[in-house]
């Protein structure tokens, strides 16, 4: 590319689109002094497309603003596993991809990328509540539910909407510098740099609605985080055998009953971090991981960050 254009961010609006991460990028990339980027706003076709969240869009441009773009960003859109986007959608992301262009999907957008095959066999992100839809929609995809976001060179995904920042400014970074990438964060009142690695922040592991399996055992272990819980005492609450237990609890949450309790215990224990001043040895003991050690272990395993900075990330510009 020619270091005397600007570099050309086409964000593509699909039905449903969520308004947050379709702005982000247009904001992040709009031209200005510091930011030599020009933004087109466009969509399978030119004219209105349906949103989500109460709002629709006129756009200016269709599917040739891929043709001219750089930098294709994909935001989130509601039900996206239910239906691919149009093919024409797809063959025209292909057809950018092979000429060079990038590809960065945000939250959800993850599908649509998904869908032209170009994510097959590397790791990928999406919104935490749609990671498992998006591995079992697109097996050969390695989706980790774990990061903010994740580059794969020419193929980008991220996690939900405010990792969608953390991703335009990664982009940024990589085309102009560390510089660059902190003013954009500071223009933006955003922190100046999230590893893709710091894993997404999801809300407690409460209950799932009444009438699955075992919803009442896991919300009475939810009240006894701080006492001793074993696979033999909750299954004696469910009224089933451990076995029986184990096999069903996994069908509903996707984790065995004691690495279920592991992560609540771990929420319980973000939650204090967010909203108390108790110190680490005292949350451990109070989410019965029993001592600082223990949970500085499995927080890092977890969450892949410690405890004192997950406090300061949730108290830093309170």
């Amino acid at each position: 590319m020619s270091s005397s254009r600007l570099r050309r961010v086409a964000v593509l609006v699909l039905d449903g689109a969520k308004p947050l991460d379709v702005g982000i990028p247009a904001q992040v990339f709009t031209t200005r002094a510091s930011m030599p980027y020009e933004v087109r706003v466009c969509g399978a076709a030119p004219g209105p497309v349906s949103g989500g969240d109460g709002l629709s869009y006129h756009v200016a441009h269709g599917l040739e603003a891929l043709e001219w773009a750089d930098v294709v960003f994909l935001p989130g859109y509601r039900f996206p596993d239910r239906d691919d986007p149009p093919q024409a959608v797809v063959d025209a992301l292909i057809a950018a991809h092979a000429r060079g262009a990038r590809l960065a999907a945000i939250s959800t957008g993850a599908f649509a990328l998904a869908a032209t095959g170009l994510l097959d066999g590397r790791r990928a992100t999406t919104h935490w509540h749609y990671a498992r839809a998006l591995a079992a929609r697109h097996p050969r995809v390695r989706v980790d539910e774990n990061v903010l976001f994740v580059d794969e060179g020419s193929v980008l995904t991220s996690a939900g909407a405010a990792s969608g920042i953390d991703l335009c400014l990664h982009v940024l970074r990589r085309d102009l510098g560390v510089a660059a990438s902190n003013h954009a964060a500071r223009r933006l009142v955003a922190a100046p740099y999230r590893s893709g690695g710091q894993a997404q922040y999801v809300p407690r592991s409460v209950p799932e609605p009444l009438g699955e399996r075992f919803a009442a055992t896991r919300e009475w272990a939810l009240h006894r985080l701080d006492e001793p819980l074993t696979l033999e005492a909750m299954a004696r609450h469910a009224a089933v055998s451990e076995r029986t237990f184990s096999r069903r609890f996994v069908e509903d949450t996707g984790y065995t009953p004691m690495q279920w309790i592991m992560r609540a215990r771990i929420d319980a224990a973000r939650e204090l971090l967010e909203r108390s001043e108790r110190g680490v040895e005292q949350i451990a003991n109070d989410v019965g991981l029993g001592t600082g050690a223990n949970l500085r272990t499995h927080f890092q395993q977890i969450l892949g960050t410690t405890p004192s900075e997950y406090r300061r990330t949730f108290t830093r510009g309170e």
